[in-house]
């Protein structure tokens, strides 16, 4: 899931100090003369519960912490981002999960992506238990309408569609990546690729022109633009759209125009993955363009957010970081979160308390003024006292990362791998090293013989935590359908490109196990 670390002291950072970040930042807004539109940094100006504001978020995939030129990365260009961050709340102790699937797991029910089936990104291990609730489900019944433009990658076959999860518009791709395909129920439709891909639009697929990120901004604008005059109407109530790019995860593929930006500076890869960013970054420009001509940004909270460490970014920079995507150290889990509301809440301004992706559930239940359902137990802290007051005391809390991924059938032997718990001074890795992060942020020195009673203490919470989640990884015996859904529902629909003969999607996933998910 998520890791945890305190707030970087720069003397430990390979990046520079939050001061000279805010520098850079503000550098690059005059660059651009638009240094006239960052808000003053105050503290929130008005009740936040219940007052139902338009909520969006943006998530990219496996974009990392020091992927993002006002985070310290001297090569990329985002300008666009730049800007948000410098007119946003940010979260600098922020952690997902280590991986995509989880954290979009996570992230939307507010609990650990094991205790909702979630331990891995394909084999059946992605889809989120229907015993999960999630919080657009919820914002419904304050009369939110919901939109998903993009990655959902939480199961493919229709009872796991975002269409039955909460969300009242669907726009999106089949497995974890544009085209990927695997035995089971995890594949995306046949032959799609990064440009003009086939996508899933309310339970029919269109084929789509241009590049994957423009299409899905261009499509959740189109939707944001429908919502916004109807609300002005008085017709409709709030919505939330649920932006989820799937660049820069690989393949590596880009307009040339972006790549060309990074040519010559880094290697080939990371100059598809820079540019791959940097088109993310122009669709965010549209974006707040869009809610400024809609008139509605004050009514708006707009959150950027990626899904864990980065991918491919950490050639070049890692924001001091160890470990990068798939890790339990403090880059596989640690990344942006920007949180900006004009009017709202201030700008400019680092909440340093240890956050996390569970947090959001609560935090959307009551800026909604949704009641939180009875019964329902969940892992998140709402976020509202650090939003009402960027300095609020926040006390200390111990959070799991664990990358999972482990054999089919052998869960109860990956305990101690690729996992960490930690509290906000103390990270235990593999139960083997323990780092003090507020004496050495970079992850470099094993202080485990030096505090046992630190150790004691973390391994206990850790022993009670696996007993907890252990039976509720649901989908671990799971075979799936012998052709992957989406494949299966294209062809029904275009049977004329069906291929002949055996695929490799008549291949069955190999074990046995039960024929349906809980």
């Amino acid at each position: 899931m998520f890791s945890v670390a305190p707030h970087r002291p720069s003397s430990h950072l390979d990046v520079p100090p939050v001061g000279a970040a805010r520098f850079f930042c503000a550098f690059a807004l005059l660059s651009l003369g638009i240094a006239a539109f960052i808000l003053p940094a105050t503290e929130a100006r008005a009740e936040l519960a219940g007052s139902k504001p338009n909520i969006i978020i943006v998530l990219t995939d496996d974009q990392g912490y020091g992927d993002v030129a006002c985070l310290g990365n001297p090569i990329i260009k985002t300008p666009h981002l730049d800007r948000l961050h410098g007119e946003s709340l940010r979260l600098t102790n922020f952690h997902v999960s280590p991986t995509c699937a989880p954290t979009r797991s996570a992230m939307l029910t507010g609990n650990h992506e094991f205790k909702n089936g979630v331990t891995h990104t394909i084999l059946e291990r992605e889809r989120l238990s229907l015993k999960s609730t999630t919080f657009p489900s919820l914002l419904k019944t304050a009369g939110y309408t919901t939109g998903i433009f993009g990655k959902w990658h939480l199961g493919d076959e229709h009872e796991y569609w975002p269409s039955q999860r909460g969300f009242d518009e669907q726009f999106t791709h089949g497995a974890g990546g544009i085209g990927q395909s695997y035995p089971g129920s995890c594949g995306d439709a046949p032959g799609n690729e990064y440009f003009d891909p086939a996508i899933m639009h309310n339970g029919k697929f269109v084929k789509t022109k241009g590049y994957c990120t423009d299409i899905f901004f261009d499509q959740a604008m189109k939707w944001i633009t429908e919502k916004s005059t109807a609300k002005a109407s008085g017709k409709s109530a709030p919505f939330y759209c649920h932006i989820a790019t799937n660049a820069p995860h690989g393949p590596l593929i880009c307009p040339p125009d972006y790549e060309a930006m990074y040519t010559g500076k880094v290697n080939a890869n990371v100059a598809k993955f820079y540019g791959m960013i940097t088109n993310i970054d122009d669709n965010v420009g549209k974006l707040v363009a869009k809610l400024k001509e809609l008139d509605i940004e004050r009514d708006t909270l707009l959150i950027f957010m990626t899904d864990n460490g980065t991918a491919t970014g950490a050639q070049v920079f890692n924001a001091g970081m160890r470990g990068t995507k798939g890790s339990p150290y403090e880059g596989g889990s640690r990344v942006p979160s920007f949180w900006r509301w004009p009017g709202k809440l201030p700008a400019g301004v680092d909440a340093n308390q240890l956050t996390s992706h569970i947090d959001y559930f609560p935090t959307f239940l009551a800026l909604a003024g949704v009641k939180h359902p009875d019964g329902l137990k969940i892992d998140g802290r709402s976020l509202m006292p650090i939003l009402e007051n960027a300095k609020a005391h926040w006390p200390d809390r111990t959070l799991v990362t664990h990358v999972g991924r482990w054999p089919r059938g052998k869960a109860a032997d990956a305990k101690f791998s690729n996992m960490s718990i930690r509290n906000s001074q103390f990270a235990l890795v593999n139960n083997k090293e323990l780092f003090d992060l507020k004496a050495d942020y970079g992850q470099k020195t094993n202080v485990i013989d030096d505090h046992p009673k630190v150790v004691e203490q973390l391994r206990k919470t850790y022993d009670a935590w696996w007993d907890q989640v252990l039976p509720l990884m649901v989908n671990e015996d799971l075979d799936g359908p012998k052709v992957n859904p989406f494949h299966e529902l294209y062809w029904k629909q275009f049977p004329e490109e069906k291929p002949q003969g055996k695929t490799k999607d008549d291949e069955k996933p190999k074990g046995k196990g039960k024929k349906k998910a809980a």
